[in-house]
């Protein structure tokens, strides 16, 4: 196992970077990089990826939500990607490369890989090879995470050397209504730590209580949380979580 770094238990941890889309900063833009990294918070971003397999700093599957172009963002090459700009802002989607470039191990980066299979299931690869490449020659403190067991598995295989997390929940019937009912409970008992030898899980701030959790928390697993909003939601939090994924408002830095 490889652990995670400790400076992802100091700082609290900007989901989908500082952003703030009245203020210029979009989700996942390196506008509101920036703007965590001058604050001093860890970052954490999502990939998705693109036509040609380039790693795609970017939430959702399709573009409809985040930009003015509709459609996968599968279907369009990085360069395409790179020219569409963010609703909110004025740059384009970055690629991961280039999201690393700006972070330069100034603040921890958690990066999590969304699911291509669909359903959470073994058809990856291409996205979480693409993220190793891209991570290689990475000098800051970094770990990647993924809700699909088998993209993290697929990341001890081709990067071995970088922290693994599992981003896990109560894997609720409709959130989750994609998954047979038999699977969802498979998941909430977060069964694949050691085979993807797993240093870290990312749970769902309101289900923090869960036996399960409490379970790993016991055992010396680092448990963070997602998504806090508020100082009163993060207080509760941290009865139980080792730190916050937040956004919405500001958390102190220890």
């Amino acid at each position: 196992m490889t652990p995670l770094p400790e400076a992802f238990l100091r700082r609290p941890v900007a989901h989908r970077a500082l952003h703030d889309r009245a203020a210029g900063r979009p989700e996942n833009s390196r506008a509101a990089m920036r703007a965590a990294i001058d604050a001093g918070y860890g970052i954490e971003i999502d990939v998705q990826p693109s036509a040609d397999g380039v790693a795609m700093v970017f939430h959702d599957e399709a573009l409809d939500r985040l930009t003015e172009e509709t459609g996968p963002i599968r279907q369009r090459d990085a360069k395409t990607l790179g020219q569409i700009a963010l609703k909110g802002g004025d740059e384009g989607i970055p690629t991961l490369r280039e999201g690393l470039q700006l972070v330069a191990g100034r603040v921890p980066l958690l990066v999590e890989i969304k699911d291509q299979d669909g359903a959470l299931g073994p058809d990856v690869g291409r996205l979480e090879r693409a993220v190793a490449q891209d991570l290689a020659d990475y000098a800051g403190p970094v770990a990647v995470m993924s809700f699909n067991p088998h993209s993290v598995a697929a990341m001890l295989r081709h990067a071995p050397q970088v922290p693994r997390g599992l981003t896990t929940c109560a894997f609720d019937a409709w959130s989750w209504r994609v998954l047979s009912a038999a699977r969802r409970n498979e998941l909430r008992a977060i069964p694949d730590l050691a085979r993807v030898e797993a240093s870290f899980i990312s749970h769902e701030a309101r289900d923090l209580g869960a036996p399960r959790v409490a379970e790993l928390k016991a055992s010396g697993l680092p448990v963070l949380c997602w998504t806090i909003r508020s100082a009163k939601e993060e207080a509760a939090a941290r009865k139980v979580a080792d730190n916050i994924t937040f956004e919405g408002y500001l958390p102190g830095i220890a």
